[in-house]
């Protein structure tokens, strides 16, 4: 990764990756839908064994790439729980 010289061009940085991160992002969600779409009931949106298999491969990943497991797992928790939210709004929507 690259050293910066100044904030700036941190910010600059942090501004790229941010655009690509909500690009994956949008792409999750697409997926997220499809979910829902498949999904014949409500209580089906959220299954704990999932999201701790979700979890462990987070954290995996992150230890292979030299990050902060448990950062990753604070950041995907608070990541899954807004996809929830949604895959749920989105079910509701089509399954009035």
């Amino acid at each position: 990764m690259a050293t910066c010289n100044s904030l700036e061009e941190v910010r600059e940085n942090i501004d790229r990756l941010d655009r690509d991160i909500v690009a994956l992002l949008v792409q999750r969600s697409h997926f997220v839908h499809e979910a829902a779409r498949l999904k014949t009931n409500v209580a089906d949106i959220v299954v704990p064994a999932r999201i701790e298999q979700i979890i462990g491969k987070v954290r995996l990943t992150a230890q292979e790439m030299g990050a902060d497991p448990d950062l990753m797992e604070r950041l995907y928790r608070s990541l899954i729980d807004g996809f929830i939210w949604d895959e749920g709004r989105t079910w509701r929507s089509l399954n009035p």
